[in-house]
């Protein structure tokens, strides 16, 4: 039942009501668990539908938690049934172990997974982690997705919590009394999720971007890369949020007030197009740009003629003693050939003559 709520609630990334008492107000993921993430996809599953799952080592403080740390854990999953999968747990305490050794004060706080969404294994793998979680621990174990898709534009991380729910809506026929019976079923509830850095962390990640980061690229091309991106995550962020609307309306989700109030406000704060002033403005504004863009390309055309020219009369310049001495040597060769047409004709005008 649990296995089944969690796929459903894949594409449910706004928070949702929880009935813990402590609550995860959000989580900061490190460059380091990144770079092991995505090394340890590389390792393992480039290349297939696999996924990599490790565990995620950091401290946690009045439900902020700092994922400062992890380990990658050997993981398989049947295909076919997704139900079945496998853990190593040896390994899993042995790494622990030695890192204790070294860190002493990292503990687990949670276990991510290269997704890139919720899989119906991920509660009964929180289950498992949740064992080596120190006790009296009083912040939950977290579970992160981490897209390691080149083509991803927004924050690679997705972090969720397990909230339990009580679901009443369960056949009378099984409840001898003849009442409806109350279940509680375990789902993952959306977790506001951070990139942070220690300095000594930004140092290394500036020493990596440095052989990353292409210098042929302009910086208007940045900013129109960057424009491009958050007009496309804005996109998936509107469908995700009309996709929610939908199985609202069609029964296949239940309606929270606090996801309807949150896309309320957005609406909200949306501009009203309907405004003569402020499509005038736009359209004013549009024709501006449009106009310095279409100057632009004049001048651009204009440069690259006068250049031409330049560049045809420098070359005339430079070849211009070699055309004309190869002219002179064609003038003394017709010349010769009209002399020696002319004494031809002497010759055979004083030959006639003799003759008679």
């Amino acid at each position: 039942m649990g296995a089944d709520k969690a796929d459903t609630s894949t594409n449910d990334t706004l928070p949702t009501t929880s009935s813990s008492t402590s609550d995860v107000i959000d989580i900061t993921i490190h460059p380091l668990v990144l770079l092991s993430a995505t090394d340890h996809y590389h390792r393992v599953a480039r290349g297939t539908r696999k996924r990599a799952v490790g565990v995620l080592l950091g401290s946690a403080s009045r439900g902020r938690i700092d994922a400062t740390n992890s380990f990658a854990v050997p993981f398989e999953e049947d295909s076919k049934n997704s139900s079945v999968f496998y853990l190593d747990h040896n390994y899993l305490e042995n790494m622990l172990a030695m890192f204790r050794k070294v860190h002493a004060k990292e503990r687990v706080v949670g276990f991510y997974s290269t997704g890139p969404q919720i899989r119906p294994n991920d509660l009964r793998i929180h289950e498992m982690v949740q064992r080596f979680v120190p006790a009296g621990t009083v912040t939950p174990p977290v579970f992160v997705i981490i897209d390691v898709r080149p083509d991803r534009e927004s924050i690679p991380t997705t972090a969720y919590r397990v909230v339990e729910e009580v679901d009443s809506n369960v056949p009378q026929g099984g409840n001898k009394s003849g009442g409806g019976a109350a279940e509680v079923r375990k789902s993952f509830a959306h977790v506001p999720s951070l990139i942070g850095a220690m300095e000594a962390e930004e140092v290394g990640v500036e020493h990596l971007l440095r052989d990353i980061n292409d210098p042929t690229v302009s910086t208007v091309a940045n900013l129109v890369k960057a424009k491009l991106s958050g007009l496309s995550t804005l996109t998936e962020k509107l469908v995700e949020m009309k996709d929610y609307l939908t199985a609202v309306s069609e029964g296949r989700m239940k309606a929270n007030a606090e996801i309807i109030a949150n896309m309320q406000a957005i609406v909200n704060l949306l501009p009203n197009l309907n405004v003569e002033e402020l499509v005038r403005s736009m359209l004013v504004k549009n024709n501006d740009m449009h106009m310095v863009i279409y100057l632009s390309a004049l001048i651009r055309c204009v440069i690259a003629l006068h250049d031409l020219v330049r560049n045809k009369i420098a070359f005339n310049n430079e070849v211009g003693d070699g055309l004309g001495v190869i002219k002179e040597k064609k003038a003394e060769k017709r010349d010769a050939g009209e002399e020696k047409k002319e004494d031809d004709g002497d010759s055979k005008k004083a030959a006639k003559k003799k003759s008679p």
